[in-house]
């Protein structure tokens, strides 16, 4: 059982928990919208793609930006998880993260795509 994110109740007043899928799917969206500094007791943890939102976009950049991100994945959860393919997109003021990977040990090639706007 793993406790789902962001954490809540359930409809019993209990710890909302969720599946093995849904819980590598969380670990990934909590790596890349964490900013390294965030983490008291890991303040290497996170991408810093936040940051990122209102730079310059070039290809130069985004290239850069993919290579950290796709490190920063494969050591923080690569015991879990094998990266096939990561793609980060900045569209107006949101950011697109997609990433294409296969739950280890034998689990099913998944693509998800996450998406961060400016706070109203």
């Amino acid at each position: 059982m793993n406790i789902d994110f962001p954490f809540h109740f359930d409809l019993h007043g209990r710890t909302a928990v969720t599946t093995d899928d849904d819980h590598v799917r969380d670990m990934i969206e909590l790596y890349l919208f964490t900013n390294p500094g965030e983490r008291v007791n890991r303040p290497d943890f996170g991408s810093g793609l936040l940051h990122m939102v209102f730079a310059s976009n070039s290809p130069e950049v985004a290239a850069a930006l993919q290579f950290t991100v796709q490190g920063g994945l494969q050591r923080w959860l690569g015991d879990v998880l094998e990266i096939r393919d990561l793609t980060v997109d900045s569209r107006d003021a949101s950011l697109f993260v997609t990433v294409v990977y296969r739950v280890l040990p034998a689990g099913q090639v998944q693509t998800q795509t996450f998406e961060r706007s400016p706070a109203p």
